[in-house]
C-alpha cells in the first residue's frame, strides 16, 4: 500500500504490499473445488494464523509522527479554559489542536450531526476527546496530552435514561432522539391470561481483537489520505471532509487490514484528529489506541429497559402484546434511531400477534455513546419477549416449545408494523429441529472428578448443588438498511486472460466477502484465479459492512458484473455457431453448447482478451415507519432457533453453558465452512452477552475499561455448538437466495441461555448479563 505520489513519503504495511491482490493462487491447490457451495479457505487465513497479516497498527511512513488524544475524565462538565502552552513547548511536540483548530463543521454524526470533533463548551461523556497532540515519539505525545491543562466546572451527569424526559436538555434539540408509538389492531383487546415482565439489558462492548489505529498522510493539494480499518470508507471520508472544510475529492480513505468488526469501526472519532494533525504538521501522523482508549472511544450496545405485558387466551394463542422500550443512546444520537426502529418492529418476536401497543424511546444521557453492534435493537427485545413466552407457558401449564409452536409466524403473516413477511419464514421447522436434537448426556454417568463444574476449570462448588436446565428461544433480525435507506453497491469485474479481478468497496471485516466475491466470479466465468483488490474511496461506494449487506448488495453487484463479462465472453462463440448465449454453459472451466457441438475451454477462449464490466445492485425500496409505527421498513428477514443446555450451581450462582443447538434460516449455503464459523462466532458472542460481558459505568464513568474488567468469553467458555439444521429455502429477491448469517445467532443465543437458567433454577432471570444472585434458586428436576 502506498501513499499518493505527491505525498511526503511511502506508507508501508509489511505484507501484503501495495497493489498485491488480497487473494493468491498459491494459497489453494488448483485441484480444490471452487465456486458457490465450496468451502474455500480465505486467502488471508495463513497470514493471520502466522501473525504476518498487516493491520492498521502495522502502518509506517517516512517522517512519521505519533498522535495522542486527551480525553475527558468527567462524564459531564463545562469547559472553562484549555491551556496548551506547556504541551506545545515540550521537546518533540509538533502540534497541539483543540476545537479551535477544526476549520469545517463543528460536529459530525451518521444520522444526526451532534458529536463535535473535540468538546467545545461542554463535555457530555467520559472519554470525550478534548485535544490532540502530534509528536516524534508515542511516549512524548502521551506526555504532552497529559500536560494540557483544562479547567472544568463539573456538572451533575444525567445517567438514568428514565430521568432524561424531565432533565435539562444535553443538546439544543433536547434529550429525546426518537419516539415510535406503534399501534396495530385493537388496543382495547384484553386476554384471558396476562403476564407482565420488566427486563434490563446491559451495555455490551464490541471489544475488537485489534484496537483502533490509523495513519493520515497530507497531500500536496491541501488534502489528506487516511489509512484505517474503516468498514464504511465513503461515509467516513464525507464526514471527515466536512470537519476539515474540504471537498470530499480532497480526502481519500484507504482501508487497511480489519482486525474484526462488530459495528465498532463505524466511528469517525479517530480519523478527524489524525487528518487535522497531518495537515497542520505536513507530516504523516499515526495513532494506535490503547485498550482503554478503545473502550472509551467507540460506541457500545444500547443498554435497554423493557416493560412487557402479554395477553393470551386459555389455549395459549397470543392476542396482544404491550411493550415500553427505552434505549439509552448515551451522549450522542449515532444510530439510535435505527436501533429503536428494529426494537419496536420486532418487539413481539417471530409470532403472530393480532394486536399490539408498543412505545419505544431512544434518549440521550451522559453515559458512553451507544451505536451499531450486531443485532442492535433485535437482541434486546428477543431477551424480553422470550422471557415473556416462558412466563406465559408456566402460567398456562404448557411446555415452552408447545406454546411457541402455537404462535409462530410463517410466510404471508404480518408484522405489527403491517408489513407482510414475503421471504421464507420456516420458524416452526427451526424450533422443531432444535427440540428433536438429542440432548447431551448428564455428567452423573461419569466420576465426579471428571465433571466440568460451573465456575471455571475444576469448578468451585459441590456437584450436588449443580442443576441442569434446558431453554429455547426464537428470534428474527432484519437485513440491510431500513426505512428508506438507499441500499446500493457497485462492483467491477475485469478479466485479463486466465485471471479475473474484482473491484468493490465492500470491506472484508472477517465476514467473508472477499472469499464470496471470488466464488461468484469462479461460478459465473469458470475462472479459478480470482483476485479481490484492496479498498479505497477512489472506487464507487458500497456502503457499510453491517447487517449482511455485502453478501446481498455487494455480492449482487459482483454477480451482475460477472454475468455481463460472461455475455461478452460468449457472444462471439454464440454468433459463430448461430445460437444465443443462453444455449452455452460454463462449468469446470469449459464452455459447452446444449447440443454438444461446441466444446472448448474458458482459458482458450480468453487467451489474449481483456474484458470488463461494472454493475450496481439496489434492492427494492423500503419506507419509513409512519406516525403509528406502520410501514414496509425492511428488505428481508432472517430467523433462528436455539436450544441452550446449562449447568447451574444454585448455591454459588455459577453457570456453565454445556451445549448450544442451533437451527438457522440461511436461504442458501454459499460456503459451508465459512457459514458454520460465522454461526459459531455469533453464538459465542451471544453467550458473552448473556453471562459476562458488561461494561460497567458508575455515575457516567466507565469502570475498568480493559480486558480484565470486561470479561470476554474465551475458548474455555465456549460450549459445544451444534448446528443441527440449516434450512435452504431461497429468498427469491436476494442474490443467490442467501440470507445474512452472523447477526441472528447473536440475537437469539442470550435469550436461550436465560431460558435455560430459568429452567434450572426456577428464578425469573430478567437481566442480561445474568447476575450470580439471579442463578441461585430452588432445586429443579434434572432434564434429559
Amino acid at each position: 500500500m502506498t501513499g499518493s505520489a505527491d505525498g511526503p513519503g511511502a506508507v508501508t504495511t509489511g505484507t501484503p504490499a501495495a497493489g498485491t491482490p488480497l487473494t493468491s493462487p498459491a494459497a489453494e491447490p488448483s485441484s480444490q473445488a471452487y465456486g458457490l457451495g465450496a468451502s474455500l479457505t480465505p486467502v488471508d487465513a495463513p497470514a493471520k494464523a502466522e501473525g504476518a497479516f498487516a493491520y492498521a497498527a502495522d502502518l509506517w511512513a517516512e517522517g512519521l509522527l505519533w498522535a495522542a488524544i486527551l480525553r475527558s475524565p468527567h462524564p459531564h462538565a463545562r469547559i472553562l479554559s484549555i491551556d496548551t502552552a506547556q504541551a506545545a513547548a515540550m521537546p518533540g511536540v509538533r502540534a497541539v489542536i483543540t476545537h479551535q483548530d477544526v476549520p469545517g463543521d463543528a460536529a459530525h454524526g451518521r444520522r444526526v450531526a451532534d458529536r463535535p470533533a473535540f468538546a467545545r463548551e461542554l463535555v457530555r461523556h467520559h472519554g470525550e476527546p478534548i485535544a490532540a497532540v502530534a509528536a516524534d515519539h508515542p511516549d512524548t505525545a502521551r506526555l504532552a496530552a497529559a500536560a494540557i491543562v483544562v479547567e472544568f466546572e463539573i456538572l451533575e451527569p444525567l445517567t438514568d435514561p428514565e430521568e432524561s424526559f424531565e432533565a435539562e436538555p444535553l443538546h439544543p434539540d433536547g434529550n429525546l432522539i426518537r419516539h415510535i408509538p406503534l399501534r396495530y389492531g385493537d388496543p382495547e383487546v384484553t386476554g384471558e391470561v396476562i403476564v407482565e415482565g420488566l427486563y434490563r439489558i446491559g451495555r455490551q462492548d464490541p471489544a475488537p481483537i485489534g484496537a483502533e489505529a490509523g495513519l493520515a498522510v497530507p497531500r500536496q493539494d491541501g488534502g489528506v489520505e487516511i489509512y484505517t480499518a474503516s468498514t464504511d470508507p465513503h461515509t467516513d471520508r464525507d464526514l471527515a471532509a466536512a470537519c476539515f472544510g474540504l471537498p470530499p475529492e480532497q480526502v481519500k480513505v484507504v482501508v487497511t487490514g480489519v482486525p474484526g468488526a462488530l459495528g465498532d469501526r463505524e466511528d469517525t472519532g479517530m480519523q478527524v484528529p489524525l487528518g487535522l494533525l497531518a495537515m497542520k504538521t505536513g507530516c504523516p501522523v499515526k495513532l494506535a489506541a490503547t485498550r482503554e482508549e478503545s473502550f472509551l472511544g467507540h460506541a457500545h450496545r444500547h443498554p435497554t429497559l423493557l416493560r412487557y405485558r402479554h395477553h393470551a387466551d386459555r389455549e395459549g394463542r397470543l392476542l396482544k402484546v404491550e411493550a415500553q422500550i427505552l434505549l439509552d443512546g448515551g451522549a450522542y444520537a449515532d444510530t439510535s434511531a435505527d436501533a429503536l426502529a428494529a426494537a419496536v418492529s420486532f418487539a413481539a418476536g417471530p409470532y403472530v400477534v393480532p394486536h399490539a401497543v408498543i412505545d419505544g424511546w431512544a434518549v440521550r444521557t451522559n453515559n458512553p455513546p451507544s451505536g451499531h453492534v450486531r443485532g442492535e435493537g433485535a437482541m434486546q427485545v428477543c431477551a424480553a419477549y422470550e422471557g415473556q413466552m416462558d412466563k406465559l407457558a408456566a402460567e398456562l401449564g404448557l411446555e415452552p416449545v408447545e406454546l411457541r409452536l402455537r404462535n409462530v409466524m410463517a410466510t404471508g403473516d404480518l408484522l405489527p408494523t403491517g408489513q407482510t413477511v414475503t421471504c421464507p419464514a420456516p420458524v416452526a421447522e427451526l424450533l422443531r429441529a432444535v427440540r428433536e436434537a438429542p440432548l447431551p448426556a448428564l455428567p452423573k454417568e461419569s466420576p465426579e472428578s471428571d465433571w466440568l463444574l460451573p465456575g471455571g476449570p475444576g469448578g468451585a462448588g459441590e456437584p450436588g448443588a449443580v442443576r441442569r436446565g434446558v431453554g429455547y428461544a426464537l428470534g428474527m433480525v432484519h437485513m440491510l438498511g431500513t426505512e428508506g435507506a438507499d441500499e446500493v453497491s457497485t462492483a467491477t469485474v475485469k478479466v485479463n486472460g486466465p485471471v479475473a479481478t474484482v473491484l468493490c468497496a465492500a470491506v472484508e471485516t472477517g465476514q467473508g466477502f472477499a472469499t464470496l466475491a471470488r466464488q461468484i466470479v469462479q461460478e459465473t466465468l469458470g475462472i479459478e484465479e480470482v483476485h479481490v483488490a484492496s479498498v479505497d474511496t477512489d472506487q464507487p461506494p458500497a456502503g457499510a459492512g453491517a447487517r449482511g449487506r455485502h453478501t446481498w448488495v455487494s455480492g449482487g453487484a459482483v454477480e451482475r458484473a460477472a454475468k455481463m463479462v460472461r455475455t461478452q465472453l460468449l457472444q462471439p462463440l454464440a454468433a459463430k455457431f448461430g445460437m444465443s448465449t443462453e444455449l452455452l454453459s460454463i462449468a469446470d472451466g469449459k464452455i459447452t453448447s446444449y447440443d454438444g457441438v461446441l466444446s472448448t475451454t474458458v482459458a482458450e477462449t480468453l487467451e489474449g482478451k481483456e474484458l470488463w464490466a461494472t454493475a450496481q445492485c439496489r434492492p427494492h425500496p423500503t419506507e419509513p415507519l409512519d406516525a403509528t409505527g406502520q410501514g414496509d421498513a425492511f428488505v428481508g428477514l432472517a430467523f433462528a432457533a436455539v436450544r441452550a443446555v446449562v449447568d447451574v450451581d444454585i448455591e454459588l450462582g455459577a453457570i456453565r453453558v454445556v451445549e448450544m443447538a442451533v437451527a438457522q434460516d440461511v436461504g442458501r449455503v454459499l460456503n459451508p465452512r465459512q457459514l458454520r464459523t460465522r454461526i459459531e462466532a455469533g453464538v459465542t458472542q451471544g453467550i458473552g452477552a448473556a453471562l459476562s460481558e458488561h461494561l460497567r459505568v458508575a455515575k457516567g464513568v466507565v469502570r475498568r475499561p480493559d480486558l480484565t474488567g470486561y470479561a470476554l468469553p474465551t475458548a474455555l467458555d465456549a460450549p459445544d455448538i451444534r448446528i443441527v439444521k440449516l434450512i435452504e429455502e431461497r429468498d427469491v429477491v436476494a442474490p443467490f437466495g442467501a440470507k445474512a448469517a452472523s447477526s441472528i445467532p447473536v440475537v437469539v443465543s442470550p435469550a436461550a441461555v436465560a431460558s435455560a437458567v430459568r429452567n434450572a433454577t426456577g428464578r425469573p432471570v430478567i437481566r442480561l448479563p445474568i447476575r450470580p444472585q439471579a442463578a441461585v434458586g430452588q432445586p429443579q428436576p434434572q432434564q434429559q
